[in-house]
């Protein structure tokens, strides 16, 4: 729930233009960003930061999949951790979203991860492997196959905590198993793994070297313009 309208006009004019084509680069906005971030883009991505499972109906505040579909958005986060601790999101829901996303031909960015009690407690895997497998539900191959994972250890998003690249590349290496097991390796090769949890410009290039991070998921970071575009040149 960050930036406004006119917010978000400012910092696509100062960003669009100078993201490189070394990597996919892009914004998750609120909703009533969505459409003039598309309008001001020509390189960077727009995702949608949630969506709803059902094409429409008597869901007072939610936002369908076919109404970001009007406004060309092809990206949505979901199952965010946020949106898990605080609105009630489950795994079931995830799914249910997941499948209303593909089913439309878009791209679910899904994020699993674990509260700093199960880190402690040693349960990471067993953590993310029930929200990937639940995510994934009745996911066919194809489908599966163009889906981003983002893994967000819950206890390093705003706390200033970060997982070393050894934890995440080990999680991440997991998750990548646990598609193979669904679906096979060449399936899990073609998902895109990605990090989140307070990544900071300066440590996303040896980040992104692990062999089975694709990509990041950026919070605090993202939100201003000279830091979005530390990554960009730290990336090259």
């Amino acid at each position: 729930m960050n930036k406004t309208i006119a917010e978000t006009k400012v910092f696509v004019e100062a960003v669009d233009a100078k993201v490189s084509d070394s990597a996919d680069w892009g914004i998750a906005t609120p909703y009533l960003a969505l459409q003039t971030a598309k309008e001001g883009t020509k390189n960077l991505l727009v995702a949608a930061e949630n969506c709803h499972f059902k094409d429409n109906g008597a869901y007072t505040g939610e936002v369908s999949v076919e109404m970001l579909k009007e406004i060309g958005v092809e990206w949505v986060i979901l199952g965010h951790s946020e949106r898990r601790q605080y609105f009630g999101e489950t795994d079931e829901t995830v799914n249910a979203k997941m499948l209303q996303v593909l089913k439309n031909d878009m791209t679910p960015i899904v994020c699993v991860g674990e509260t700093l009690e199960e880190y402690e407690a040693g349960t990471t895997k067993d953590v993310v492997k029930t929200q990937t497998v639940a995510a994934f539900k009745d996911v066919c191959p194809k489908c599966a196959s163009r889906s981003v994972i983002a893994y967000e250890p819950v206890w390093a998003i705003g706390t200033g905590k970060t997982a070393t690249n050894e934890i995440a590349q080990d999680v991440c290496a997991y998750i990548r198993s646990v598609i193979a097991d669904l679906y096979g390796q060449e399936v899990a090769d073609q998902v895109r793994i990605q990090y989140g949890g307070s990544v900071k410009p300066e440590g996303l290039k040896t980040l992104l070297e692990q062999p089975d991070i694709d990509g990041a998921l950026v919070g605090g970071a993202s939100l201003q313009v000279d830091s979005y575009l530390a990554m960009v040149e730290n990336l090259g």
